[in-house]
């Protein structure tokens, strides 16, 4: 079998990887620098509090390879099983974590709750008024800049071409499988997989299937380095966009959440930072970490993400043309998701099934 993966972002490259692994042969192409895209803009959070609930089973698959992915890629992507604290400010969001944490225990995801006391001792500095946390011991971060390239360099070692900076003009299914035109010339294969994010609605179309999808940009923000005192990462439940930080290990603080995203430019894929937005950020980010209020913001920053209506990813088999297959839409939740959808998609392709449920995310939900 012959595999072409559009999109060089971290759900096409960890699935050239997990194919080539496969003994798949796999072509990768990216019109931009591998990883340039939405991966590079994330927060790196790797988390499972807070997902609908049916997406729990590809997150721990997920998670079980962050776990072992130094090893499986022979390089450092800096994850780190820090935990995850999320602060609880108000009764009614005290109430979504304990619905939430009793729903999920079915999905292996044990939320050890914290009191305001226990908050204090542990995490001194963090949330003073919080009435309540979450902690999640398993789960962390790691960087958005290392991993995708971690996984295309893998992935060539095991055979896979990868071709980026290279514009598809076209793709189509030839009766016998799939013609990609390039600007680097045509590549051939049995089977295609749409991994190419906000634009993934743009190459379903194509093909017969609307998804109602919207590209966005995050704001994200970071400090100057400060003296390392934040281990977990540290985020909000809140029925509002609360916000989220972490402390990278050179000692500057990343934080995004809290306003709203903006509008991103289908062609270029930019997406810039709205100045207007920091103040609200920083409000929200205090309450989680009350010392940032003199520290310096030394840089802001977006990129262009896809947002499905639903706010689910669209994942698995297309209903229209044998041998399409999607992965995209992940409305800016994947990150933690990434090596599992990879894993997943990979094992899909290769045998026609996948252990992992992917019904939640089947494309023609939006046939009506």
């Amino acid at each position: 079998m012959n595999v072409i993966v559009l999109g060089g972002g971290l759900m096409g490259t960890a699935t050239a990887y997990f194919l080539a692994r496969r003994g798949i042969r796999v072509t990768l192409i990216d019109r931009r620098k591998v990883g340039s895209g939405a991966t590079i803009a994330s927060f790196g959070n790797i988390r499972r509090s807070g997902r609908h609930l049916p997406q729990l089973p590809l997150a721990r698959r997920s998670l079980t390879l962050w776990h072992e992915l130094q090893g499986l890629l022979g390089r450092d992507v800096e994850f780190r099983a820090t935990g995850h604290l999320r602060l609880i400010f108000d009764t009614e969001s005290l109430e979504d974590m304990r619905a939430f944490a009793e729903a999920a225990r079915r999905y292996d995801l044990d939320l050890e709750e914290l009191g305001p006391n226990q908050i204090r001792t542990r995490y001194p500095g963090l949330g003073p008024d919080a009435i309540a946390a979450s902690f999640s011991p398993e789960d962390g971060s790691a960087n958005p800049r290392l991993v995708s390239p971690a996984f295309a360099h893998a992935a060539a070692r095991l055979g896979a071409t990868v071709v980026d900076e290279t514009a598809v003009a076209s793709a189509r299914h030839t009766g016998a499988g799939f013609s990609v035109e390039t600007e680097s010339g045509t590549f051939h294969s049995d089977a295609l997989l749409n991994c190419t994010g906000a634009w993934g609605a743009g190459i379903a179309a194509a093909f017969g299937e609307p998804v109602p999808i919207e590209m966005r940009g995050p704001q994200m923000a970071v400090t100057e380095p400060l003296p390392h005192r934040v281990h977990p990462v540290v985020g909000m439940w809140s029925r509002d966009h609360g916000g989220y930080l972490r402390q990278v290990e050179r000692g500057n603080v990343v934080f995004g959440g809290a306003a709203e995203r903006t509008q991103a430019d289908p062609e270029t894929g930019h997406a810039r930072p709205d100045p207007a937005s920091l103040p609200v950020q920083l409000r929200s980010v205090l309450r989680l970490l009350p010392a940032l209020r003199d520290v310096a913001v030394i840089r802001q920053w977006s990129g262009c993400e896809g947002y499905v209506a639903d706010m689910l990813p669209v994942m698995g088999p297309s209903r229209t043309t044998p041998g399409l297959f999607h992965a995209f839409g992940f409305s800016g939740h994947g990150f933690q998701l990434g090596p599992g959808v990879g894993d997943a998609m990979a094992e899909l392709i290769a045998t026609g099934r996948c252990d992992t449920p992917l019904a939640p995310y089947a494309i023609d939900r939006f046939a009506a």
